[in-house]
């Protein structure tokens, strides 16, 4: 069964809809220059209210290592998603001083691209299009991954059926496209985890 990531969460009511939908990851996103932004007080709060089924992966672009230790620390993450330019460096201090799984974003835009996905020292790489811009990214490219990876961008509730029917992906993340004027539709979320989830 394909895995499925809500990202972008924000408030109760994207908490509640969680619960209810059971995805097997969501995602804060603490990076600031992001409109889905979240302080790690808010995102402490939300956890507390999670279906603890549910992990937590906290989306960071190039941030101290001893916030996205403490976070970890504090249980209000516990997966680490990495989308700036983040090393194997990065990545291999992150596992050996927490101990705790980390997934790595790679902006598609080329084989080499894909290669260098092929090649990181991560768990787990996410294929995607730029950092919740809701486009997508030629697929063709894909061809050349060679390990389990999350496909992101551009997937929507209409269009993420036939990517996981053609592309066979680990999981699926998806963000902008689950919104209506800036906030999470409950309605587009839970069509989108339908979807995923059909086997007709």
């Amino acid at each position: 069964m394909t895995k499925i990531k809500l990202c972008g969460l924000k408030c109760d009511d994207d908490i509640y809809n969680a619960n209810e939908l059971l995805p097997e990851y969501i995602g804060f996103v603490f990076w600031n220059k992001s409109k889905r932004y979240i302080t790690p007080d808010e995102a402490f709060f939300l956890k507390q209210s999670l279906n603890s089924k549910i992990k937590v992966v906290g989306v960071f672009v190039d941030e101290n290592i001893e916030i996205i230790k403490s976070l970890l620390k504090k249980g209000i993450i516990d997966i680490v998603q990495l989308h700036g330019d983040e090393g194997d460096a990065y990545i291999q201090r992150l596992k050996t001083e927490v101990g705790c799984r980390v997934f790595k974003a790679f902006k598609i835009r080329s084989y080499d691209d894909v290669q260098a996905a092929n090649l990181s020292t991560a768990d787990m790489v996410l294929l995607d299009s730029g950092m919740g811009s809701g486009e997508s990214f030629d697929w063709k490219y894909i061809k050349a991954i060679e390990r389990p990876f999350i496909l992101a961008g551009g997937l929507t509730p209409e269009n993420v059926r036939a990517a996981i029917d053609d592309l066979k992906p680990y999981g699926v993340d998806a963000s902008s496209s689950l919104e209506t004027d800036g906030k999470k539709d409950a309605d587009k979320m839970r069509k989108f985890v339908n979807e995923v989830r059909y086997e007709g």
